[in-house]
């Protein structure tokens, strides 16, 4: 009983410190992201005065960071490309994201408020019961995870403003990030040199295939502008098929026309991928 009982012992004694270990060990090394948000909603004066019916600045803003991942370094780091990208302003990327909200928030309200002067000058021209319509401003800021497996993050970042005149403007950003490298992922570290001129006949031909054409002349007629100026341009997120580009207003078209996506299988891009391409880092499961 005495053998029995020391056995069982040592068993459970080995069990309990490998679990334990075990634990430890996938916790050091788990790239398990966990979000946050910040959501600020709030109406600028450009007037000092409380009268609603005067020009003011619709200001509203979400945005999604980490608060957990890897280790305390990583995610400091995450954080930092997180804040500097949705920002894009890298006097605010060290910047806690609280801290850095509010340092935005304040310059565009210092912003706006300066234009008051403007306002009374234009006002004064006007007949005396018209307001200059054009000085009621908006913005409009929000990101937004697309993609995340255990090696790469993607997100977009998503801004609307109207500065006055004719209409708003609306653009999107996407970030992508090597997890295990904690770095931003660019064309350059995709596919190989002198890949442009192929990989715009790619975007070409995917855009007369989305617009159901069978000459890139016949993108012209539908409203793109001259295809001279439809090239890669960085701006895309990956995901286990494929890539996906996005064009913003007066890119490639006019702005009636809004963002313009354009969506890339990987089996298209084989001959100008690297031959340690993304998809066997990041989407190994692919290869199987």
């Amino acid at each position: 009983m005495k053998k029995s009982t020391l056995l069982s012992t040592i068993i459970l004694f080995v069990i309990f410190f490998g679990t334990l270990f075990s634990c430890k060990k996938t916790a050091q090394t788990s790239t398990k992201i966990v979000f946050d948000s910040i959501v600020v909603k709030e109406q600028i004066p450009l007037l000092e005065t409380n009268d609603t019916t005067l020009p003011f600045a619709d200001v509203k803003m979400s945005f999604i960071y980490p608060i957990k991942f890897r280790n305390n370094e990583g995610l400091a780091r995450l954080q930092q490309i997180f804040t500097g990208t949705f920002f894009n302003n890298l006097d605010l990327d060290s910047l806690l994201p609280k801290e850095a909200i509010n340092a935005y928030i304040s310059d565009y309200k210092e912003d706006y408020k300066s234009l008051s002067n403007d306002y009374y000058d234009e006002k004064n021209r006007l007949p005396k019961d018209e307001t200059p319509m054009w000085y009621w401003y908006y913005m409009y800021h929000t990101n937004k995870i697309i993609f995340e497996n255990d090696s790469l993050l993607s997100y977009a970042i998503e801004y609307s403003d109207y500065t006055g005149g004719a209409h708003g403007s609306h653009r999107i950003t996407y970030i992508n990030i090597d997890l295990d490298e904690l770095v931003t992922v660019s064309e350059e570290d995709i596919f190989i040199p002198n890949y442009k001129k192929k990989l715009t006949d790619i975007i070409i031909s995917q855009l007369m295939d989305q617009h159901n054409v069978t000459a890139p002349d016949s993108l012209i007629n539908i409203g793109f502008f001259n295809l001279d100026e439809v090239f890669p341009n960085n701006n895309f997120w990956l995901s286990d098929k494929g890539i996906h580009y996005s064009y913003n207003q007066y890119e490639i078209a006019p702005y009636s026309m809004g963002v313009i996506d354009v969506d890339i299988p990987y089996e298209k891009l084989s001959a100008i991928l690297k031959p340690d391409n993304v998809i066997q880092k990041f989407f190994p499961e692919r290869e199987k």
